[in-house]
């Protein structure tokens, strides 16, 4: 596809592939396309920026880790390596937010694997989890802004952090929605105060699964009163397996 057409994408569109291409969860060829466009559509290049100037404050988060001695082994190879010449520099970009590295860090150690981005972040050993791990960015529906991220802390239960916080009316309430293939209707997670982290106990509901639908609805105060969304939506995403 040339460099016109994919100009000629709508905002939106434009805006999701960024942020696929943040979040890592693109596939490699995918993901080569998106390198190849940043050199010389300005558009994508500042929506691939937004996206990470967002997601950077989950950095700060991070409590310090050692590194073992085989990722110090690698990253004094890597230091060793000649530089890049000026094209390859600029696909490089230092915190690009690789899903098996960083959110498998994120979400399996409550942001720690952030303390060493700079330095590890494709490098950094994981230990593979014994069960599917979720991750789920939910943004708002218009701007495609993250908002939220929701961790799969421990089986059977899910933990909601805020990435800003959000003006809500004083007569409404936001409420927690999820809903998988299949099922036939939302469930409730409860309801949510701005700004505020909260861990949900889902330990009745069944697995989570990949694509699974998760969302934040602007309800009356204290909750919808008939069981289900009647609100606009706020934010939604879909869990992500890592």
């Amino acid at each position: 596809m040339s460099g016109e057409t994919q100009q000629s994408l709508p905002p939106d569109d434009l805006h999701t592939q960024a942020g696929e291409y943040v979040l890592g969860t693109l596939n490699a060829d995918q993901r080569r396309s998106i390198e190849s466009r940043l050199t010389y559509e300005p558009a994508l290049r500042a929506a691939v920026d937004e996206w990470e100037q967002r997601l950077l404050p989950l950095a700060s988060l991070a409590e310090p880790i050692e590194p073992t001695a085989g990722v110090w082994q690698r990253i004094v190879a890597s230091i060793a390596q000649p530089k890049p010449t000026q094209a390859t520099a600029a696909k490089i970009r230092w915190w690009q937010w690789d899903s098996l590295s960083l959110w498998r860090g994120l979400t399996g150690t409550g942001f720690a694997a952030a303390a060493v981005l700079a330095a590890v972040l494709v490098t950094r050993e994981t230990p593979a989890p014994a069960a599917p791990r979720y991750f789920v960015v939910l943004a708002a529906p218009q701007s495609q802004s993250p908002g939220w991220l929701v961790q799969a802390q421990t089986e059977g239960r899910l933990r909601l952090v805020p990435l800003g916080t959000d003006n809500v009316p004083a007569e409404k309430s936001l409420q927690f929605w999820t809903k998988a293939d299949g099922w036939s209707a939302p469930v409730s997670l409860g309801l949510v105060k701005p700004g505020e982290a909260i861990e949900v106990p889902v330990d009745k509901l069944p697995p989570l699964q990949p694509n699974q639908l998760f969302e934040l609805t602007l309800e009356p105060y204290g909750g919808s009163p008939v069981g289900r969304p009647t609100g606009p939506i706020q934010f939604i995403g879909r869990a992500v397996q890592i």
